[in-house]
C-alpha cells in the first residue's frame, strides 16, 4: 500500500528509530541543502524563483555519487565547490544531524519500546 505513493521497506522494529533519524528527518536535511543553494544563487544574482527551481532540481536523478562524479570536471569549480563543503565538515554535519533525530526518536520512543530491543544488533 504504502509503495504507490512512495518509497517503502520494511526493516526490523530496532531499526525504526535509525531510519527515522535517517529517512523520518532527512527531508528537512534537504530543504536546507537545497535553501542554502537557493539563497547562494540570489546571493550571486540569481531571481530567487530560478534560484530555487535550479537548486531544487540539483537532487533530481540518479545516484547521487554517479551525479557528483558527473558534474565534477577535473580542475573544475564543482570540484573547487565540493573542497569547500567538505572541507567544512558538510558530510560530518548531515551525519551529526542523522545522529541527533535516531537519540531523540529514541529518547522519545522510550515508553514505547523496551531497552534491550532498542540495544539488540542485527
Amino acid at each position: 500500500l504504502l509503495s504507490t505513493v512512495g518509497f517503502a521497506v520494511e526493516v526490523p522494529e530496532v531499526l525504526i528509530d535509525p531510519v527515522t533519524g535517517l529517512s523520518g528527518s532527512g527531508p528537512s536535511y534537504m530543504f536546507a541543502v537545497i535553501e542554502g543553494l537557493a539563497d547562494g544563487g540570489v546571493k550571486v544574482g540569481l531571481p530567487r524563483d530560478l534560484a530555487m527551481k535550479l537548486a531544487a532540481h540539483t537532487l533530481y536523478g540518479t545516484h547521487p555519487a554517479q551525479l557528483k562524479d558527473d558534474v565534477q570536471s577535473p580542475g573544475g569549480s564543482s570540484v573547487y565547490g565540493m573542497h569547500k563543503l567538505e572541507s567544512g565538515g558538510l558530510k560530518g554535519i548531515l551525519m551529526d544531524a542523522v545522529e541527533a533525530a535516531t537519540s531523540r526518536s529514541r529518547a522519545t520512543g522510550d515508553i514505547a519500546l523496551p531497552r534491550d530491543i532498542r540495544n539488540t544488533e542485527l
